[in-house]
């Protein structure tokens, strides 16, 4: 019984001598001197340069698709058809309102108005005539004062004939010229309509997406294919608000694909668009290759270091040396307070505080 119970003792007191030992030996390094970049980290995708999202201003049906997913197009090709009975129908009617409206097809209206302002001119100028001679007769005595009034009557009447003709038919002229004018411009519009009903591509490049099928109804609030350059690509990423002051035009990034695990590629920041997403809360910024994969599609994902700076020859620590991110721990366990600088991932430098081979311990969380 006494062996059991001096066992014991021996077991518990080798216990705490190995827990005492593991305690004592804490984690420790070496302040040195390298190179350390800060950098900002970033997600987003690749994107084709000019890729946009192709939208009908009408609706209707796809009657036709006279593409496929991967073709190449050039700006201004036609790419969907869209059926619209009605507006066809639309048009045929403008088409018919002009022709019925042409100043030439109602030349037979102007004519014969002008030939009653010719009858109306020979019956005033003959008027004319008879109320000179009645008035050379009646200063000669001859004829009666009846006779001239019913002479100056007439006259005054065809010459109101007269006048009225020419108003007629320059009234008709400008109805019929504002009927043409105004149908003609209805048939534009209505042609203009038409063309729309025929989507085309705004630039050159590739289909990379058809968003509907023949047959299906498209309206004017849902995109119905996507189209972008087919060499030329770009990178969309996005910045959290608390980097987003760092970020400067030029500055280069080190990519990284999904599909291209285990390599990396250089780009450069070539626009950083000014207003923050608020759900997401990021800035979204657009980046250029440097060097890239030999091939590449639109929504690949990445992730992306924007190169902030860069200092040789730094005093490094790791962070996780830090505590609380001003004070390190001495060798000696003596507590000391530093003043930090550049920053990476792994790795933080030490403007004063410490000198090159000083020895600090880690901190037991």
């Amino acid at each position: 019984m006494q062996s059991i119970h001096m066992r014991l003792i021996f077991f518990i007191a080798l216990t705490l001598a190995c827990f005492s030992s593991c305690k004592k030996a804490k984690e420790k390094t070496q302040v040195s001197s390298a190179n350390i970049t800060e950098s900002v980290y970033a997600s987003g995708i690749v994107k084709s340069k000019n890729q946009y999202q192709v939208f009908s201003t009408v609706n209707g049906l796809i009657a036709k698709l006279l593409v496929t997913e991967g073709d190449t197009v050039k700006k201004g090709d036609p790419i969907i058809i869209i059926s619209n009975e009605i507006q066809q129908l639309n048009n045929e009617n403008a088409q018919l309102a002009a022709q019925f409206a042409a100043a030439n097809i109602n030349s037979d209206k102007l004519n014969e108005l002008n030939a009653n302002i010719e009858l109306a001119k020979i019956k005033m100028n003959n008027d004319q005539s008879l109320l000179q001679r009645q008035r050379n007769l009646w200063t000669q005595g001859i004829g009666s004062k009846n006779e001239l009034d019913q002479r100056e009557l007439s006259y005054n009447n065809s010459t109101t004939a007269y006048q009225a003709a020419q108003m007629r038919y320059n009234d008709l002229k400008k109805q019929l010229q504002f009927s043409s004018a105004q149908s003609q411009k209805s048939l534009q519009i209505s042609s203009s309509i038409a063309k729309d009903y025929t989507l085309k591509s705004n630039n050159s490049g590739r289909v990379y997406s058809l968003l509907k099928k023949q047959g299906e109804l498209v309206n004017t609030q849902g995109p119905v294919a996507i189209i972008g350059d087919a060499h030329a690509f770009m990178l969309e990423l996005q910045v959290d608000e608390y980097d987003i002051a760092k970020i400067r035009l030029g500055q280069h990034i080190a990519i990284s694909l999904d599909s291209y695990k285990g390599q990396a590629f250089d780009a450069v920041v070539t626009k950083i668009n000014p207003l923050m997403n608020d759900r997401t809360r990021s800035f979204t910024i657009e980046a250029d290759f440097v060097t890239e994969p030999a091939s590449l599609f639109p929504n690949l994902s990445v992730e992306a270091n924007i190169i902030i700076q860069t200092k040789e020859k730094a005093l490094l620590i790791p962070r996780n040396f830090l505590v609380n991110d001003t004070t390190v721990i001495l060798e000696n366990n003596e507590k000391r307070k530093i003043t930090t600088g550049l920053k990476d991932y792994q790795r933080v430098e030490v403007l004063s505080g410490l000198n090159n081979g000083d020895i600090i311990l880690k901190p037991v969380k």
